[in-house]
């Protein structure tokens, strides 16, 4: 599990340099969103329910099909934080560890650049395994 969690964790430094190095605010709280699937919704449904106690909030299924054309269902587990490797790579681990007591797949995170306005933005940073 620790290689799993290094892993996930690994691009977090590069997204959260490149967000700032493209002027997104480095004050702004941003919306981290963990991304999971499973073939089994059951377990998936746990890993939100577990979430959702531990303070996430937690983006409604969908069906989606992996790279071999196999349906899967998919949520994000979120949070609105600061931009610090240290609290994203804490619940890097946290979910990871949580996921795998229910055999679903981490998919990555991501977040959106913040510029200190309330409109959305097109640009979205992205740390997704494959």
């Amino acid at each position: 599990m620790k290689t799993q969690i290094a892993l996930a964790q690994k691009e977090t430094d590069s997204i959260i340099k490149e967000l700032l190095e493209d002027g997104s605010d480095p004050d702004a709280l941003y919306l981290i969103e963990h991304h999971i699937s499973s073939t089994d919704f059951e377990s998936l449904e746990k890993v939100a329910v577990e979430a959702f106690k531990l303070g996430y909030e937690v983006t409604e299924t969908e069906e989606m099909e992996d790279d071999n054309n196999q349906p899967i269902i998919c949520c994000d587990i979120f949070s609105e934080i600061p931009l610090e490797a240290d609290l994203i790579n804490s619940q890097i681990a946290q979910l990871i560890e949580l996921i795998n007591k229910f055999n679903v797949h981490y998919d990555g995170w991501g977040t959106y650049f913040e510029d200190g306005e309330d409109e959305e933005d097109d640009f979205e940073a992205e740390n997704t395994l494959h």
